[in-house]
């Protein structure tokens, strides 16, 4: 009888993450859009940040949230574009090049405003309330991200809709696993999180 108590409870534990992770995908599915055109309006698109290469240029996948944050702002969806990264050591700088990459494609910098302790998805949510008083937005990443940051954000009260930018079968196979994997992890962490310290 002990035994099989056992494996069920390891059973459980293994998959505990994995229900969680189906429970928040499920709860955020209204708020995620594919289109630009089925994206309601907002104030502002809040774009997280992701690596940066050795010569400070985005890493695609930045890039590509930015552009998606550029296209929000010139189809008229938001007014302002908050660019939120790590930028808390001089050596390290995320959100320069998103600025950079914005105005060259066409964004007025003074439309543009600039969070350099978005350190984690959380943190971004956090001081875009605390720190910006804002309380509606359109959060912009790729779509594996996005149910966890909608989630953070509607734990923190803010009135969200997501963006998501293209991921499966535009960056390797191999990477996007790991991501997807590490994605699990962070949701759980995410949870225990915002029950803490809503």
């Amino acid at each position: 009888m002990g035994l099989p108590w056992v494996g069920g409870a390891i059973a459980l534990v293994l998959l505990t993450p994995f229900l969680l992770t189906l429970w928040v995908n499920y709860t955020t599915h209204s708020r995620r859009f594919r289109t630009l055109g089925s994206v309601p309006s907002r104030p502002v698109a809040i774009i997280f940040g992701a690596g940066v290469w050795e010569d400070g240029t985005p890493s695609p996948m930045l890039a590509d949230r930015v552009l998606a944050g550029v296209e929000l702002y010139q189809q008229g969806n938001v007014q302002h574009l908050l660019m939120s990264g790590d930028n808390q050591t001089p050596d390290y700088n995320e959100v320069d090049p998103m600025i950079q990459l914005a105005r060259a494609s066409g964004v007025p910098e003074a439309v543009i405003l600039s969070d350099r302790l978005g350190l984690s998805t959380y943190d971004t949510c956090r001081r875009a309330r605390d720190h910006y008083g804002i309380r509606e937005a359109i959060l912009v990443s790729q779509r594996y991200h996005l149910p966890r940051a909608i989630y953070i954000a509607q734990r923190l009260e803010l009135d969200v809709m997501g963006y998501g930018v293209a991921d499966w079968g535009v960056y390797r196979y191999r990477s996007m696993l790991s991501y997807q994997l590490r994605e699990v992890i962070a949701l759980c962490k995410a949870i225990a999180q915002t029950w803490r310290n809503p």
